[in-house]
Formats: C-alpha cells, structure tokens, sequence
C-alpha cells in the first residue's frame, strides 16, 4: 500500500485518498482553530493559491490532540476556515496524528525526518508534509516553519513541473 491508497474522509465526510491527488505537489498540514499557529491559515491559503495552477494543494487535517485546540465539529471547523481565513484548500475529517489512533497517513508521514533528523510523533499543530509528484514524502517542516519560508517554498517549487 502506498501514500495514495490510504482512506481519508474529507471534512463533509465523503470518501477520498490521495490518489485523488496523483500527479501533484502537495502540502499536508495537521491543523487548528485555537492556536498560536492558526494565523498560518492565511500563509498557507496564499501558497496554494500561489502553486494551484502548477499541480500544487495544501490539505488541511484537524487534530484536537494539542491542548484541545480543535474542538469544533466539522462544520464549525469549515465555517471557521473559510470565513475567518479564506481557506479554499481541502480539509478532512478531524483526526489523531500521534499514539494509539494514529491515522495511517500521519503513521507513514512521522517515519520521515525534519531538517534536524527527527523523526517520530508529530509535536505540535501546523506541522508541515511535503508530498511529491510522484507520491513519496519530500520533506517535513515543524510548525515555526512559516508558510512563506524559502526552504519550504523551495522544496515545493523543486517538486513542481517547469
């Protein structure tokens, strides 16, 4: 099994995997509405506006396992998305990124180390997976790595067709 055979649910709770993406550059982000890093909807709305064009989406998933600080339901969380942050990128269902449920994305994404050459559980909210054309994971950005940051544009820039 591969990254894109993995089932997802989008946050209206239809099925989906990344094979719906195949062939692009794409962003996962683990996210949340209440804190310190949420204002990054805006920074990473701007990157996927920016790439959409060029085989590039930011994919957005709620976990509330950080402080408690997702937690709305779906539909408070896609209102919130949308009308605070102008968020267009998909966004899934609400889901553990660490420990016992584990989603299996977030299980194959943690094998991958960041720049320090850490890997393992996810440590906070807004923890960035870079995700190549060609399904592999590219790069993992911890949640200080700002959506504008060059090593992070970079990496997608690199990924993505001429």
């Amino acid at each position: 099994m591969t990254l894109h055979d993995l089932p997802l649910t989008t946050i209206d709770g239809s099925g989906a995997n990344l094979a719906d993406y195949a062939g692009k550059t794409l962003l996962v982000v683990n996210v949340a509405s209440a804190c310190g890093f949420t204002r990054q909807y805006e920074g990473l709305e701007k990157l996927h506006e920016l790439y959409a064009d060029r085989g590039f989406a930011v994919l957005g998933f709620p976990c509330n396992q950080f402080g408690g600080q997702e937690p709305g339901t779906a539909e408070e969380i896609q209102e919130f998305c949308t009308q605070t942050w102008g968020v267009t990128f998909p966004l899934f269902e609400k889901i553990d990124v660490n420990g016992p449920d584990r989603h299996p994305l977030f299980a194959a994404l943690t094998e991958t180390p960041d720049s320090d050459g850490t890997a393992g559980d996810v440590k906070w909210n807004f923890e960035k997976f870079l995700i190549s054309r060609n399904g592999t994971v590219a790069g993992r950005f911890r949640s200080d790595t700002e959506p504008d940051d060059p090593a992070l544009v970079g990496a997608v820039e690199q990924d993505l067709p001429a």
